[in-house]
């Protein structure tokens, strides 16, 4: 007869109360599934979060209260879950997941790994951190209504970074800063100004008007005169928009007229961009004050955040708003900068303000700070429920890996409405690795198109490597016979290098570079395709990522089996059997970052590489789209960027 602990097997109980496992994030997911972890009976956990507690999480993450915020979520969920079950074990962390002490050796004190995050670096980091670890991971996301869960184990199942991910979408430069036709080019514009007159300044976010516009084909020599300026502090000058700011002690009224009528007018002077569209209507700060009816406005019904002001009510906005960010600035100190928050009050309302100012000038329907905030922030509503679901689903699938039962573990989608066999929850077959994955392919390997002659070495490191590939501290070596060292992680030993070009390091069309990352326990090995022909704005492109090829052939066993990445010894056979999978996923793909290419081999590392010392001691799967005649009651609608945003 099986004995039973409450409704567990005693065995699986008694390895509940001895395992030790790992939950990363704190949040809307993180809540719920620490509560549910030690409800459950497990003893002994670490939880690590980075984030504080702030007043709108309260609506959702039921660990915090009022007098909370402020305080590090992980030890805020550590005090409030101890409080359901005291003799528990919860070890909190304040900090980054991606920190270097977090190494391989740190997660192979785990039996189980569960993800609730709400980023895809970080995500991805934890992917290969499992991978290095052999370590199972559970990843899980939600996006309103929408959720899903699932099982990555190396050598068994496909890991996050298996299937491509569609990337952010972005908008040319000249869109952004002369021509924008939809309310998110005002709000992409609008977080571009925050930063260039409060923040960190970025040359790609300039947000004066383009004159290198090809679409312009202008002479500003001819036509430069007609843009007239309100006053001397507002002409456009070959300054930096900070630097103008500070000059004129960021007062709110010539920076409105600078931005939304000296600009403006400086644009109407490009004659052709305005030959097929509607031209931009400036705007006057005088004006529109002696214009602004000075009776008080009847009151609106409805939440305040959804509410449209008008456009004078949207300059008050702006003014109160730089007064304020300006205070913040001066607080700070000499050379200080602010980040942009959608959580901070101040800097959004700066970017709804100036973003509806924006809209107008150009004929568009001004937008609430509601709905500014959503696309500001790519944010989509987080539901409690959709979490509570998930954090329920991630515990499930904990104890039949736990059980031993890794084969009955599934993908499972949580649907907003119920499919034609009236699911509201589809289970799915995990599948195998891809081949053609360049984190878990038994040889990583992608190629890269880009222009030798314009890629600086900084650029490959920043832009490529660790943005595009998901690398934390990146060492690169030339294949070139010599081992030359194009990149050192080690502080200062290759700094020289940063604003060289490629071509000046002998790189040129089918040059090979081999990339590892010691704290990932990772190696890729980039081919270089030289190419001038790449579109505008456009610094590289990884070839053959395109998510509509076709899949690739199934791996043999061999295949699978034969994992380089992470220690070799510990790779596994896989236990599941192929079947067809349901018919009714679901995508959901994380926020606003790059996508994951995929590509086949790589070399093994070079013996000439040395490792870290602490190497040397040691945001959900997303899937594809299957369409058929159920996928209509299960697919998410589209959105402007064509992602589902993962809040929790």
């Amino acid at each position: 007869m099986v004995q039973l602990v409450g409704s567990l097997r005693k065995e699986l109980a008694d390895s509940l109360a001895t395992c030790k496992v790992l939950v990363v994030g704190a949040g809307g997911i993180g809540c719920e599934l620490l509560k549910n972890l030690v409800l459950t009976g497990f003893k002994n956990i670490d939880v690590i979060d980075l984030d504080t507690i702030d007043v709108s999480n309260l609506n959702r993450q039921f660990l915090f209260q009022k007098k909370h915020v402020g305080k590090s979520k992980a030890q805020v969920a550590k005090e409030s879950a101890l409080r359901f079950c005291p003799s528990a074990n919860i070890i909190a962390y304040h900090d980054s997941i991606m920190n270097p002490d977090y190494n391989v050796e740190f997660f192979r004190k785990f039996v189980l790994v569960m993800n609730a995050l709400d980023n895809r670096a970080a995500r991805n980091h934890v992917n290969r951190m499992c991978l290095a670890a052999d370590i199972p991971l559970i990843e899980s996301g939600t996006a309103g209504y929408l959720g899903q869960v699932t099982v990555i184990k190396k050598g068994i199942t496909e890991c996050y970074e298996c299937q491509p991910k569609p990337t952010q979408k972005t908008f040319p430069g000249c869109t952004i800063r002369n021509t924008p036709s939809e309310p998110i080019h005002c709000i992409v514009w609008a977080k571009y100004l925050f930063n260039q007159l409060f923040g960190e300044e970025d040359a790609d976010q300039e947000v004066s008007p383009d004159t290198a516009d090809p679409e312009a084909a202008w002479k500003p020599e001819d036509t430069a005169a007609r843009a007239t300026a309100s006053e001397k502090d507002g002409d456009i000058k070959r300054v930096s928009t900070k630097e103008w700011a500070r000059s004129t002690g960021y007062d709110a009224e010539k920076l409105f007229n600078k931005l939304f009528k000296d600009d403006i007018m400086y644009l109407l002077t490009m004659d052709k961009l305005w030959k097929k569209r509607k031209a931009p209507t400036p705007l006057d700060w005088k004006q529109l004050e002696n214009s602004a009816c000075p009776q008080k406005e009847s009151p609106v019904s409805g939440l305040k955040d959804q509410q449209v002001l008008g456009v004078w009510g949207h300059c008050q906005l702006f003014q109160h708003s730089v007064e304020t960010l300006r205070s913040q600035l001066t607080e700070k100190g000499e050379g200080a900068e602010l980040v942009w928050d959608k959580d901070d009050p101040p800097a959004m309302d700066f970017v709804t303000a100036a973003a509806n100012l924006r809209m107008h000038i150009f004929s568009m329907n001004m937008k609430s700070r509601f709905d500014v905030k959503s696309m500001a922030g790519n944010i989509i509503p987080a539901i409690a429920t959709t979490n509570a679901v998930i954090a329920g689903l991630i515990v499930l699938e904990g104890l039949k890996i736990l059980s031993g039962e890794m084969e009955s573990c599934r993908t499972i989608f949580l649907n907003k409405c119920p499919n034609l066999r009236k699911k509201l929850l589809v289970p799915c077959v995990l599948d195998p690795p891809s081949n053609d994955c360049y984190v878990c392919a038994s040889k990583p390997e992608v190629t890269v198109k880009l222009d030798v002659h314009k890629t600086t070495v900084l650029s490959l490191q920043d832009r490529i490597l660790k943005e595009r590939f998901g690398m934390v501290a990146p060492d690169v070596q030339i294949e070139d016979g010599k081992g030359t060292i194009l990149i050192s992680s080690e502080e200062g030993e290759t700094e020289a290098n940063n604003g060289k070009l490629l071509s000046d390091f002998g790189i040129r069309n089918g040059s090979r570079l081999q990339a590892d990352d010691f704290l990932q326990d990772y190696t890729l090995l980039v081919n270089v395709l030289h190419s001038e022909e790449l579109e505008k704005d456009v610094e590289f492109e990884v070839v053959g990522e395109a998510p509509d090829k076709a899949p690739p052939p199934q791996p043999t066993k061999e295949e699978v089996t034969s994992i380089t990445n992470g220690n070799k010894d510990s790779a596994q056979p896989s236990t599941s059997s192929k079947a067809p999978a349901e018919d009714d996923d679901i995508m959901i793909v994380d926020s606003d970052e790059e996508g994951a290419p995929s590509g086949s081999a790589a070399a093994a590392p070079s013996s000439t590489k040395r490792k870290h010392s602490d190497a040397e001691i040691g945001e959900t799967s997303t899937k594809r789209p299957r369409i058929n005649q159920s996928s209509a009651a299960t697919s998410p609608s589209n959105n402007d960027d064509n992602d589902i945003i993962a809040l929790d």
